[in-house]
């Protein structure tokens, strides 16, 4: 007579598959935990008045062929420079 160890085989590796993929998802969680870069505190908020002066910075500007940097500091004490800001400019909505 011969046995059967199939049907064990197969009962034994159900069994156990259960644990293994819990194990594995539980390391996977705790790995993009910790894997995680430590926020950095928000900078302070900059309080300017009228009159101030503004401090630099660089934006792009497509001037119909490439897009370039420009900088405020570019134009001072070379133009007056007036900033207007449109929040929801262009987003069709």
């Amino acid at each position: 007579m011969t046995s059967s160890n199939g049907g064990d085989e197969a009962r034994y590796d159900a069994r156990m598959r259960k644990p293994l993929i819990g194990a594995l998802t539980l390391m996977l969680i705790c790995a993009t935990l910790f894997a995680q870069e430590p926020k950095k505190p928000a900078p302070e908020p900059l309080t300017i008045k009228v009159g101030d002066m503004a401090p630099d910075f660089t934006l792009l500007q497509f001037n119909g062929e490439k897009i370039v940097p420009v900088s405020l500091h570019d134009f001072r004490g070379k133009k007056q420079v007036a900033l207007a800001f449109f929040v929801f400019a262009f987003t069709g909505g």
